[in-house]
């Protein structure tokens, strides 16, 4: 019995050292972990456990293990160490090692004998209390159930076959009930069944009857500690994980309010902000499939509202109303002059536009109205600002021909438009241009 007892010796100090020294060999285990092991929480686990077990069948004649007048004939003969690894927070996998020393009962009158079993397992674990959802009325009490496979050495240490040893294999399964004492250290007790499908040996050393199809049964119960690793602080089977549903639904939410985003129409012209070019169109103006206000003519003014101001321009006299409305249209550049590349002569087009100023000029003879001249970005400041200006002048000195004062009329220089891709000629055409702010 020596040796088992010097490895439970070793196993509690293995167990004290990790909880007391950070600086240790198991501190630097962690730190390697730490590397391998993805965020989230902690997967891996170690475990050692001591306690008894009791080989179930076969026993040849007058060899048992049970005393039937004892309720419990307790044995420190089981000894285990452990691994584990939690691939989800529901299931994982573990390979553990088991030491049994297996003698007969005392004061029953069984023959003596005695046989050493040494066991390695690798099973698949399922963590309870995660998969049935009950976390938060566990508490601190958690719950796993494992199974899997075994493979065993069985050596009789007395009677004729001592000595001589026989592999066997089987299935085992278990469940293990965990109280978590500190954040990262839990107390567990363990209950397991091995079951050998080659097995020749009786559990008392003798050879098994042929009628027992060289099957037999072990079960054993620990009591021990399990130390969570990795750089969460918190135990891997009480760690608080987000549920991975509520993260989709999260996500999806996100996505529907980006969605719905996208969709917004400002101006009111049926066509979603994020497709459309003009999201500021005049409501109730036709708009194509980008969300610009249709301009058949291409001068710059959309053909309803062309329409609008042409009939309200020519009846701005009698009615004071449609004249605010034109001159607001005026002074938000709706209504502007454009100019060709490096010109200051208005392009064709543009002699439309020009006309709706000087109607309302005419119609409204105490309205005066700046004249501001933009350039692109092509060429020096200075060229671009006297073109600017010139582009003005050109515009006033063309209303002072078409008979209105030239004291009603002001010209600004603006140079350069910034406002635009200077590397797009379509951009660029859109800020060479003359406009008006009626006062």
């Amino acid at each position: 019995m020596k040796k088992p007892i010097l490895l439970l010796s070793l196993l509690t100090l293995t167990f004290a050292t990790a909880e007391a020294q950070e600086g240790t060999r198991v501190a630097n285990m962690e730190d390697i972990i730490n590397e391998m092991e993805p965020e989230g929480y902690n997967r891996w686990t170690i475990e050692a456990g001591a306690g008894m077990s009791k080989g179930i069948k076969p026993y040849a004649d007058g060899y048992f293990a049970s005393n039937p007048e004892k309720h419990f004939d307790l044995k420190l003969n089981h000894f285990t160490v452990g691994a584990r690894y939690m691939i989800s927070p529901r299931f994982g996998m573990k390979l553990d090692f088991a030491y049994d020393n297996l003698t007969e009962a005392e004061d029953a009158g069984s023959l003596p004998f005695e046989m050493r079993h040494i066991r390695m397992g690798l099973q698949g674990v399922v963590n309870a209390v995660r998969l049935f959802n009950f976390e938060d009325r566990a508490g601190r009490f958690g719950l796993l159930f494992h199974g899997g496979f075994q493979v065993a050495q069985m050596v009789p240490q007395m009677g004729y076959n001592e000595g001589r040893d026989e592999w066997n294999a089987g299935l085992i399964f278990g469940f293990t009930p965990q109280l978590r004492l500190t954040n990262k250290v839990a107390l567990f007790a363990d209950f397991t069944i091995n079951s050998n499908v080659r097995q020749h040996f009786n559990w008392d050393g003798s050879y098994s009857d042929r009628s027992n199809n060289l099957a037999g049964s072990l079960y054993s119960t620990s009591l021990g500690l399990n130390y969570s690793i990795g750089r969460n602080s918190m135990h891997g089977d009480w760690a608080d994980i987000p549920d991975a549903s509520s993260e989709q639904l999260k996500a999806l939410d996100e996505r529907i309010g980006e969605l719905e985003t996208m969709l917004v129409d400002t101006d009111k012209d049926g066509v979603a902000d994020y497709l459309d070019v003009e999201p500021n169109s005049i409501a109730g103006v036709a708009v194509d499939s980008k969300g610009r206000m249709v301009d058949a003519n291409r001068n710059g003014v959309a053909d309803e509202l062309e329409k609008y101001v042409d009939s309200t321009v020519a009846n701005a006299t009698a009615n004071a109303n449609n004249s605010e409305v034109v001159k607001k249209l005026i002074n938000e550049g709706y209504i502007s002059v454009f100019f060709d590349f490096n010109s200051s002569n208005p392009t064709p087009a543009s002699t439309q536009n020009l006309s709706f100023v000087l109607t309302y000029l005419k119609n409204n003879p105490d309205a005066s109205a700046d004249i501001t001249g933009y350039a692109d970005e092509i060429g020096s400041t200075e060229i671009n600002r006297a073109l600017s200006e010139k582009r003005a002048n050109n515009v006033r000195n063309t209303l002072i021909k078409a008979g209105i004062q030239a004291s009603r009329l002001n010209i600004i220089p603006a140079g350069e438009d910034t406002s635009v891709d200077p590397n797009s000629p379509n951009a660029r055409s859109l800020v060479r241009r003359a406009t008006f702010t009626i006062k």
